[in-house]
């Protein structure tokens, strides 16, 4: 049987872990890196097929590799641009898959970075895109949660207070930015 050395985290979420349900059961969230405050965040990419789920977050800080896989799997699929997604945005798709009580569900992404190009094409053959969407900027995502109706995620989103809503029910996603707070529908 292969032994494994116990690593700091390891040790923090045994410890941190037991330590909650001893001096507040009432209050145990439910898994141990809600504990120890762990972001995690699980996303299927709808044009590429990709999947991924990633700790962005753990031990007070982001993990960079992380945050890069969840950049690569937010690229502009048109180009195979890949641009650094704001930080806040993970943490509000975390904070937003909480309020729905949907945490480890993967969000289906429509749209995460655009670069300039795409983002002129489709305002050449669609109604809605901003010319400076913060698409471009990384700072904006078009999602849907298998499970939660888009009517209860676009309520929960607006609840937060984080930033744009915009609700796309004919098109199937809600959009949700770190932008000013504001709420639109589109089609």
């Amino acid at each position: 049987m292969k032994s494994r050395e116990l690593t700091r985290r390891d040790f923090l979420k045994k410890s941190t872990g037991l330590l909650a349900a001893v001096a507040f059961p009432a209050i145990l969230p439910a898994r141990a890196d809600a504990a120890l405050g762990e972001r995690r965040l699980s996303l299927y990419n709808i044009h590429t097929g990709e999947r991924l789920t990633a700790t962005y977050w753990a031990e007070g800080r982001y993990i960079d590799e992380e945050i890069e896989a969840l950049d690569r799997l937010l690229r502009d699929y048109r180009t195979g641009a890949v641009h650094p997604i704001d930080r806040r945005l993970f943490d509000l798709l975390h904070t937003l898959q909480s309020a729905v009580g949907r945490s480890g569900e993967a969000y289906h992404v429509i749209s995460g970075y655009r670069s300039p190009k795409t983002n002129n094409m489709l305002r050449k053959h669609s109604h809605g895109v901003a010319k400076h969407s913060l698409h471009m900027q990384g700072r904006a995502i078009d999602i849907n949660l298998p499970g939660v109706e888009l009517k209860n995620l676009r309520h929960a989103a607006l609840a937060l207070h984080r930033g744009g809503v915009g609700y796309y029910p004919v098109s199937g996603f809600v959009h949700v930015d770190t932008g000013r707070v504001r709420h639109w529908s589109g089609r």
